[in-house]
C-alpha cells in the first residue's frame, strides 16, 4: 500500500528552502578543488543504469521506513555529474569486458576483451601480444602507491581483470576454460595473469577460488560440492604462489571466510588475498553472514590496509551482482546489491577526506530494466501498477524488463502476477521478449564525482575518459607536466584564503 507523503511537503516554502539550499551549495562549487589526489577509488555498479540508481534510491528509503522517493543516497551527495557513452568499438550495446577496458585503461576496446585494444580479437589469441593496455591500477603502482580490487563477483571476472590482466576472451578465468591451441600459442589465463602481471597488489578481495587450485581440489567450504572443485590443468595452487612471491620481511595473509577477515588487524597486513566463494559472491539476500563478508565490511578492511602507504592508493570497488540479478529478471535481488554498494560509498567517504581522495562512483553499462505504470508516491518499488492494463484487463508490477526470461505465456496469454508472489526475491518480473537471460542496455550512465579535480567529469563523455580524469588528478600515468604546480592539499580554496590571510596583513602592516 502506497505511503501517505510528508506533511511538510504540502507548504511551498519547505520546496523554496530546498531550493535555495542547493542553489547556495551550488555555488560554493566555484572555488573548485584542485588539489592533488593522494588517494582515488571507484565504485563501479556493474549494470547499474540511470533507472537502477533511481529504484536504489527508493528501495533505500522504504528499507528505513519512509516513502523513498526523496531519499538521498551516498552518491546523490556527490557534487559533479557526468554521463559516460558506454558502446564497445564493435559493439552497439556494450558488454562488461570492453567498458571495463575503457573505464580502466583508457582505450575503448572489443566486446569480450580485457586489457587490450580493438586491434585485438576476442578469442584469438594470436592477436593479444602488442595491444596490451595498462590500466590506472598499474599506473597507480608503478609511482609507489598501494592499490586494491574488491568485487562481489569472481576476483577474475570482466571488471577486475581489467586491472591486471590482458586477454582476448573475458571467460578464460583458468587454464581450464581456454582451448588448446591458445595454450600452446602462450596465452595464459586471467587467474594466472592475477599473480604474475602485477605481483604486489595490495589487496585482491572477491570470489573465484577455484580458479586458483588443481582440478579437482576439493573447496575447504564446499567440499562435497564437485562444482566447488579446483580447475586448474597446470597443477598450479596460486594461492601458494602468491604468498610465495611476497617479501619476506612483509605480512602476507590469505583468507577464505568472514571471520577470518574480521579477525583481521589491518593495521599488521601489508597484503590481503581474500576469496570468499569457489565462483562469484552470495548475493546480499542469500548471504551467509558466518563464513561470507558483506562488500561494505572487505571495503572497510581494504581501506585500512591500503591508507597506511604514505604516498596514497587507488581502489577499485565493484558491485558486480547488480547485474547478474538483472540478467535472471530478479530486480530485488539487483537492487538489494545496489544498496550495498552504496553503503560500501558511505563507509568510504567517512574513511577518507575529500580534500585528498577522489572518489568515482559509475557504471559499466546499463540493463533493459525499468519501472512506471504511474504508481502512487511511497509504493512499494517492488509493488504493482495501480491499474490493470487496458488491453488485458490484468494487473502488472511497476518494475519490468524490455527482455529476459520473465516472459511467460498461461494459455497463450500473459500471466496473471497477482497469481503469483511478486515479493520474492526469486521472482522474474515480465518481460517482452523471451530470454534465457536478459540484455544489457545501450543507454548512456551516470558518473558522479566528488574531490580532487571531480569537476573535470561535466559533461557527456566517452567512456574511455574517466580514467584520464583520475590519472591527471593522481599524478599517475602519462600525463604529469601540471603536477609541478600542484602540491598536495592545495586547492583553490586554500589558495584563495591564504591570499585574504595575506592581504589582511599587508593592509595592517
Amino acid at each position: 500500500m502506497a505511503q501517505s507523503f510528508p506533511e511538510q511537503e504540502k507548504d511551498p516554502d519547505y520546496w523554496r528552502r530546498q531550493a535555495q539550499n542547493t542553489l547556495r551549495q551550488a555555488l560554493s562549487l566555484q572555488q573548485l578543488n584542485t588539489n592533488v589526489a593522494k588517494n582515488v577509488i571507484m565504485f563501479l555498479g556493474d549494470g547499474m543504469g540511470v533507472s537502477t540508481v533511481t529504484a536504489t534510491r527508493i528501495l533505500k528509503g522504504q528499507l528505513a521506513g519512509k516513502p523513498g522517493e526523496e531519499t538521498v543516497l551516498e552518491m546523490d551527495k556527490f557534487p559533479y555529474l557526468a554521463l559516460a557513452k558506454t558502446y564497445n568499438t564493435n559493439a552497439q550495446v556494450p558488454d562488461s569486458a570492453g567498458t571495463a577496458t575503457a573505464y580502466l585503461c583508457g582505450v575503448k576496446a572489443n566486446e569480450g576483451t580485457v586489457g587490450v585494444n580493438a586491434a585485438a580479437v576476442r578469442g584469438q589469441c594470436n592477436t593479444t601480444k602488442g595491444n596490451e593496455v595498462n590500466s590506472i591500477l598499474k599506473w597507480a603502482k608503478d609511482t609507489g602507491k598501494s592499490v586494491g580490487v574488491v568485487t562481489t563477483t569472481r576476483v577474475n571476472h570482466a571488471t577486475p581483470s581489467a586491472t591486471y590482466a590482458h586477454s582476448v576472451n573475458r571467460d578464460w578465468y583458468s587454464d581450464n576454460e581456454m582451448p588448446k591451441e591458445a595454450v600452446e600459442e602462450g596465452c595464459k589465463d586471467i587467474a594466472w595473469q592475477l599473480m604474475f602481471n602485477i605481483p604486489d597488489i595490495e589487496v585482491i578481495m572477491g570470489g573465484g577460488r577455484k580458479y586458483m587450485f588443481p582440478k579437482n581440489t576439493p573447496d575447504l567450504e564446499h567440499p562435497k560440492d564437485d562444482r566447488a572443485n579446483g580447475t586448474r590443468q597446470d597443477g598450479l595452487n596460486l594461492t601458494q604462489v602468491w604468498r610465495e612471491k611476497k617479501p619476506k620481511d612483509k605480512v602476507a595473509r590469505y583468507i577464505w571466510n568472514r571471520e577470518q577477515l574480521l579477525a583481521l588487524r589491518p593495521q599488521d597486513v601489508d597484503y590481503l588475498l581474500g576469496l570468499f566463494e569457489p565462483g562469484d559472491m552470495i548475493y546480499e539476500l542469500d548471504r551467509n553472514k558466518t563464513t561470507e563478508p558483506s562488500l561494505p565490511e572487505m571495503v572497510d578492511v581494504a581501506i585500512s590496509i591500503l591508507k597506511k602507504n604514505p604516498k596514497g592508493f587507488f581502489l577499485l570497488v565493484e558491485g558486480g551482482r547488480i547485474d547478474h540479478g538483472h540478467h535472471d529478471g530478479k530486480a530485488k535481488l539487483a537492487l538489494h546489491e545496489a544498496v550495498q554498494m552504496d553503503l560500501a560509498i558511505r563507509i568510504a567517504g567517512d574513511m577518507t577526506s575529500e580534500e585528498d581522495t577522489l572518489t568515482v562512483v559509475t557504471a559499466d553499462h546499463s540493463h533493459v530494466f525499468t519501472f512506471g505504470g504511474y504508481t502512487h508516491r511511497g509504493s512499494s518499488i517492488f509493488g504493482l501498477a495501480p491499474s490493470l492494463s487496458d488491453s488485458d484487463q490484468k494487473p502488472f508490477t511497476s518494475i519490468l524488463y524490455g527482455n529476459g526470461p520473465g516472459y511467460k505465456l498461461i494459455n497463450g496469454n500473459r500471466e496473471n502476477v497477482s497469481t503469483v508472489d511478486y515479493n520474492l526475491p526469486t521472482y522474474q518480473a515480465q518481460s517482452a521478449v523471451p530470454l534465457r537471460q536478459e540484455t544489457h542496455g545501450g543507454e548512456d550512465v551516470a558518473v558522479f564525482a566528488k574531490g580532487p579535480m571531480a569537476h573535470l567529469l561535466h559533461g557527456v563523455h566517452e567512456q574511455n575518459y574517466i580514467p584520464h580524469v583520475m590519472a591527471y588528478a593522481s599524478c599517475v600515468g602519462q600525463n604529469l607536466d601540471h603536477c609541478k604546480t600542484r602540491s598536495l592539499g592545495h586547492s583553490t580554496k586554500a589558495s584563495l584564503s591564504l591570499l585574504s590571510i595575506a592581504l589582511i596583513v599587508w593592509l595592517i602592516l
